[in-house]
């Protein structure tokens, strides 16, 4: 009995520590996202940098507002307060990852080199999006969405930059001020959110 005791209790010890490993890669991941868009506006630092910042803020407002129309509890509802439906940090994800994949496609075209950082980028993305469900912080159906949603997102917001936003960008005076403009507000919200949700609240 004690060889199975001690079995037993070895096995607990491994799964406690594979849950922390876990709970601290899944806590880092909003971190890492934040780090690759500041790294894209450092490097590009142009505007349709900004412009993806401002959408990545917008794509963050509407994982909120989201989650309070759909209501739709977690997993296990004591581990956070907010409802889960759907995941922000999926979301938040797929967003970065499909606008970083669509730029690089954009600036250095389709070969074996972007397919293969697209593809990592996407399989990181997935890791650190089921990490979500592992911690039981989501259900697979609200990570899902989440992801979907945030790719999306992404790819409207990329082709509207595309398509009519440069034009009028490059045009108009008074554009290029509203979304230098809208890019420094959006962006002081978003790091104040990130301030009293990351920080304070945890």
């Amino acid at each position: 009995m004690e060889g199975f005791d001690g079995v037993g209790a070895s096995m607990s010890d491994e799964g406690v520590k594979a849950f922390e490993e876990g709970a601290f890669m899944e806590g880092s991941s909003k971190w890492l996202v934040v780090a690759l868009f500041c790294a894209i506006l450092l490097w590009r630092h142009d505007a349709e940098a900004l412009w993806a910042a401002v959408g990545a803020v917008l794509n963050t407002a509407l994982s909120v507002a989201l989650k309070k129309i759909l209501n739709q509890e977690r997993p296990i509802y004591t581990l956070r307060s907010d409802p889960g439906m759907p995941s922000s940090h999926a979301q938040s994800i797929f967003y970065t990852i499909t606008f970083l994949n669509l730029s690089l496609a954009e600036w250095y075209g389709i070969n074996g080199l972007t397919a293969t950082l697209s593809g990592l980028f996407v399989i990181l993305g997935s890791y650190f999006s089921w990490l979500r469900v592992s911690q039981q912080l989501h259900t697979v159906s609200q990570v899902v969405v989440g992801a979907l949603l945030g790719s999306v997102f992404s790819i409207l917001w990329y082709w509207s930059w595309n398509t009519f936003v440069l034009n009028l960008f490059i045009s108009f005076l008074w554009v290029r001020i509203v979304v230098v403009l809208g890019a420094i507000g959006f962006c002081v919200s978003f790091l104040y959110h990130i301030y009293q949700s990351w920080i304070v609240e945890e």
